[in-house]
């Protein structure tokens, strides 16, 4: 079971690694529609939208590596003082809750997607994408988040960090 948590682990950290690049491809967009608009007086109806497609699987694949590195905002004013049996209940339940809310999205998310790929949805926009390509990515993110949850439970029960 720890071969598998660090394989999980190990995963999210290569699409965190991967995805963290598409800030810059986000960057590249929002710079071409600047430079089109201002200087070219030719602006793009595709450049900001594809930036806000192209932004949601970056914010998304970013949280199942985040919540392994405990990067989330949070309270701990409790958390941060305990020691011990405490500080691990307290991070299972906080590990519980992400769990239920991976499971919760996963859940409710892959019933969008698939309504969405099956309508051929777009987004009704002059440019008009289809738009499941960047919708597949919320049920994949909660699956994600879901199995770092259960790994890093793992990693507390095993008493081991997953380096």
């Amino acid at each position: 079971m720890l071969h598998l948590s660090q394989g999980i682990t190990a995963l999210n950290r290569a699409i965190f690694a991967a995805a963290k690049w598409l800030v810059y491809a986000i960057v590249l967009l929002m710079l071409w529609e600047v430079l089109s608009r201002y200087l070219l007086s030719a602006p793009t109806s595709w450049a900001p939208e594809l930036a806000t497609l192209v932004f949601g699987p970056f914010f998304l694949l970013g949280g199942p590596y985040l919540l392994h590195l405990g990067g989330h905002v949070a309270v701990d004013i409790v958390s941060a003082k305990a020691t011990g049996g405490l500080a691990k209940v307290l991070q299972l339940v906080g590990l519980t809750l992400a769990a239920s809310f991976g499971a919760i999205l996963l859940w409710f998310s892959i019933p969008l997607v698939w309504q969405s790929i099956s309508y051929g949805e777009t987004s009704y926009s002059a440019w008009n994408p289809v738009v499941w390509p960047a919708k597949s990515f919320l049920p994949l993110s909660a699956l994600l988040l879901l199995l770092q949850a259960l790994a890093d439970a793992v990693f507390i029960f095993a008493d081991r960090d997953a380096a």
